[in-house]
């Protein structure tokens, strides 16, 4: 409970106040203060007290101050200090109503906005909920800040790394061993679909050939000899025949023909020129030998074994071959950029020098037997190696042809394709596969990573969030139809002519906010409605205030501490018809039963007058803010000199005169007369003596009727009234000009005071 408000020190009107002891607050205290003189100063600064909200009290620093606010309550738990722009212990016992109340939770003006809702909605859900709602939206608020951390990651990515993809997609594209060779198939399928015409028109590889030497032939040819014709024999010809000169071969050949001519007829051979008998020439023989069908075959195969190789490695072969390896490079060199392709890595000039080497080798021992037809040879260990070098080339070659003409098959499916392919659905594949590779680059692999971290860690925290709404949706299941109840009960006793309905809690994207009609004449009328009736043009100021007065007591009705807490009310009638001010007083005392204690502020003193004559006296105390030389100030309200009426003065007066006589007071008593009879003619015959009536005209009527039907006073009593009139008469300045000066005798005083009073108590 709050006991003492010990310090108000420059706030709003409050310049240096140390309200005195015998200002101690009780369980029910009352506080008057006429308009402006710091009730609502009070109230924000008992708000912040409550919610330890230091701008409630920092936007009130009293005007001109040097030194900042600063406040001291003493409670029972000890004193909280508002000092250096913070409470030392605020006490959230403490609930206010008060027109912030009203601003925060109901309207502002005739207006009702989203924030509105947004606080009814936690007024609704009391601590409890209130604590849940905080879980809920502190789990809201960790999201945003994951967003957050996640622009700012997403915004460190290089922005060039994305291709087609957003950050998530992006991020989590996997790794791939294979993203090397994909990119290439990628980017060559592309780029085939970009020459499509020029890759339907291009042939593939053609096979590429090396000619190989016919060893067994070539072994043949230099192994063969004659067996009747021996070398030294042939030696013998060929150094004759080189004697004979020039033709000389040709010469003993054409003779050769002719012996046999010669000869016919004659036993032996003879010499077709001197006709001598040729038997015993040895020479003869020998040139039959030499000049044999045999030998000339063995000379002819030999050089047609050396044509041979002549025509399948000299000539136009090499050339051939070196320009079937440029053709083969041209078809690679545009074909590599749409296929994958075996290189091309044949050193032609080594292939060359082998080439030429065993070709020359080869020929160097052909000639060889050529010169010596009839010695038997063989291949040189030398000449064999250059072959095997060569055969190496040609199997290099063989093998490369292969692979060439084996790629010839992608290359078809390349034209299919580049025929049918759609650009742009390639270019998005290859952007695809660059974004993937680029994903996992140095530059870009730890970006991600930590983007992951932060949406893996959002994940967790949205599970969370869900967790919290979960709990956060059950307890309102449970919460919202009671506070309907409640409040719309609570409408009932303020005699609202207006209940509400549907009151619900709604999620929407700025946080969770309450819902519901004013149902009036049994129709639902919408909050917000853009025409026709709502909100804003159903409810009077006087409803509206209701509705607030409600609202605040439903909540406090869910209140779980309700016994513990410490109500402040400020000014609850504004704006109320008399019954529900009425009804406001039963409610504000029914609730002072229930709780700690109860501070009521207002600047009506009937209203708090009211609740001071229910109040327990031993429990209660009255305060009023005055007006001092600076400022305001705190005393005690004496709340009897404000709460007996002026009809009530004027009787104490006169009965406390007749008691003991006071000449000082003599003509204030005679001037009270009046009055009296007049006030006590309001309440005894309203229907006859309504305000503004004066008693001479009414004493008119009641001759009137004297005798009839409808008398009001009997002859007796109009005469009784008209003397007494007629003796006050002569102290009113409306029918006695010297009324100031008229003499007053206190025997004839006393005398019209007591038969006055006599008067004025029957009926």
């Amino acid at each position: 409970m709050i006991e003492h408000i010990q310090l108000l020190r420059n706030v709003g009107l409050f310049d240096n106040v140390s309200p005195p002891a015998q200002t101690t607050l009780t369980p029910f205290t009352l506080i008057y203060g006429e308009n402006a003189r710091g009730k609502t100063t009070l109230a924000a600064v008992l708000r912040s007290l409550a919610t330890g909200n230091p701008r409630l009290v920092l936007e009130r620093h009293r005007l001109g101050a040097q030194h900042p606010p600063h406040v001291v309550f003493r409670h029972t738990g000890g004193v909280a200090v508002f000092q250096n722009d913070a409470w030392t212990q605020p006490l959230p016992d403490v609930a206010v109503f008060d027109d912030a109340f009203v601003s925060a939770n109901v309207c502002s003006g005739i207006e009702l906005q989203t924030v509105h809702r947004q606080n009814l909605h936690e007024l609704i859900l009391g601590a409890q909920g209130v604590t849940l709602n905080s879980a809920l939206q502190g789990h809201v608020a960790r999201i945003e800040e994951h967003n957050a951390a996640l622009r700012q990651l997403a915004e460190a990515i290089p922005a060039g790394a994305f291709g087609p993809y957003k950050v998530d997609a992006f991020c989590d594209l996997e790794a791939d061993a294979e993203i090397d060779r994909k990119i290439q198939e990628a980017e060559r399928r592309l780029a085939a679909a970009r020459s499509a015409d020029a890759i339907r028109q291009r042939p593939g590889f053609q096979a590429i050939r090396l000619p190989d030497f016919d060893l067994d032939r070539i072994d043949g040819v230099l192994g063969h000899t004659l067996a009747d014709l021996e070398a030294a024999a042939a030696e013998r010809v060929r150094s004759h025949i080189a004697q004979l000169g020039r033709g000389g071969e040709n010469w003993v050949s054409e003779g050769m023909a002719l012996i046999g001519l010669a000869s016919e007829g004659n036993e032996g051979e003879v010499c077709p020129f001197c006709a001598q008998d040729l038997a015993g020439s040895v020479l003869i023989a020998h040139y039959r030998a030499y000049f044999s069908q045999a030998y000339q075959d063995l000379k002819a195969a030999i050089r047609q074994t050396g044509n041979a190789v002549r025509d399948a490695h000299a000539g136009d072969i090499p050339s051939a071959f070196e320009r079937d390896v440029r053709t083969a490079a041209q078809a690679h060199e545009f074909w590599k950029d749409f296929a994958e392709l075996p290189e091309i890595d044949i050193d032609t000039a080594a292939f060359a020098r082998q080439w030429n080497a065993a070709r020359d080798a080869v020929l160097e021992q052909l000639r060889a037997k050529a010169a010596a037809p009839l010695e038997p040879m063989a291949l040189t260990q030398e000449t064999r190696q250059a072959i095997h070098g060569y055969r190496a080339c040609i199997a290099e070659v063989a093998a490369l042809s292969e692979r060439l003409t084996g790629a010839n098959a992608r290359l078809e499916v390349v034209k299919e394709q580049a025929a049918a392919d759609d650009l742009a659905a390639l270019s998005t594949d290859l952007a695809k596969v660059r974004a993937q590779k680029a994903r996992y680059e140095p530059e870009v692999l730890p970006h991600c990573d930590a983007y992951l971290t932060e949406k893996t860690a959002k994940m967790a925290t949205e599970a969370l969030r869900a967790q919290a709404r979960a709990a956060l949706d059950q307890y309102r299941q449970q919460v919202f139809p009671v506070f309907e109840t409640a409040i719309n009960d609570y409408l009932r006793r303020f005699g609202a002519s207006f209940r509400l309905g549907e009151v619900q809690s709604v999620n929407t994207r700025s946080g969770s906010s309450a819902s519901y009609v004013v149902v009036i004449n049994q129709q639902n009328v919408d909050l917000t409605a853009e025409a026709g009736p709502s909100f804003r043009n159903t409810l009077s100021a006087g409803d509206r205030n209701t509705l607030a007065l409600a609202f605040f007591f439903a909540s406090l009705e869910q209140d779980p501490n309700l016994a513990d807490k410490i109500v402040v009310i400020d000014d609850p009638m504004t704006s109320l018809d008399d019954h529900r001010t009425l009804r406001t007083r039963e409610e504000v005392m029914a609730l002072a039963a229930r709780v700690r204690q109860v501070i009521v502020l207002s600047h009506s003193k009937p209203f708090l007058c009211s609740l001071w004559d229910q109040a327990d006296r031993n429990a209660s105390i009255a305060l009023r803010v005055n007006r001092a030389a600076v400022g305001s100030e705190i005393a005690v309200w004496d709340v009897r000199s404000d709460s007996i009426s002026e009809h009530d003065k004027r009787h104490e007066l006169v009965r406390a005169y007749l008691q003991v006589a006071d000449p000082a007071r003599e003509r204030e008593v005679a001037q009270a007369l009046r009055p009296i009879l007049e006030s006590f003619m309001r309440v005894a015959y309203p229907e006859h003596f309504p305000p503004g009536t004066l008693l001479g005209p009414f004493i008119g009527i009641c001759d009137q009727r004297v005798g009839g039907p409808n008398e009001i006073l009997s002859v007796a009593d109009i005469a009784e009234l008209r003397s007494l009139l007629n003796y006050a008469n002569r102290f009113h300045h409306d029918t006695n000009p010297a009324w100031q000066t008229a003499a007053v005798n206190d025997a004839e005083l006393s005398d019209f005071a007591q038969r006055t009073l006599i008067f004025a108590s029957r009926r």
